[in-house]
């Protein structure tokens, strides 16, 4: 397995992993709702998208190299996303804001990306 592919796993294992800790401090840590629902929204696009980027590795082992773009658009919205909204969330400071769109708009692209590796096959096909 190439290097590439390690690295974007591997951080898809810790983006899944810290979903998880911020979906039990969510549950478990946080008493006020409001808070608690941004957690909630966080820890399930980035948990989703954890997936996604093991999705995108199905697709690059079948011959379809550019699913790894739509893995590091996935890890990015995540950071961003995901990230910003934690901070939102936990934080004082509102300066986190214009990363959760930027965020989105590369989870959008991740999969618009993987549909198109998807439907253009993979380089022996």
């Amino acid at each position: 397995m190439s290097l590439q592919v390690r690295i974007w796993l591997g951080l898809a294992a810790l983006s899944g992993l810290i979903a998880v800790g911020f979906g039990a401090f969510g549950v478990h840590g946080v008493s006020d709702p409001q808070v608690k629902e941004l957690l909630s929204i966080a820890v399930e696009y980035q948990l989703i998208h954890a997936l996604a980027v093991f999705a995108c590795f199905s697709l690059y082992r079948a011959g379809a190299p550019v699913a790894g773009i739509a893995a590091w658009l996935f890890l990015i919205g995540a950071l961003l996303f995901s990230g910003s909204i934690y901070g939102l969330a936990l934080t004082p400071a509102h300066w986190f804001w214009p990363a959760t769109p930027i965020g989105g708009l590369c989870f959008l692209a991740g999969w618009a990306v993987l549909a198109w590796a998807a439907f253009a096959g993979t380089k022996s096909a």
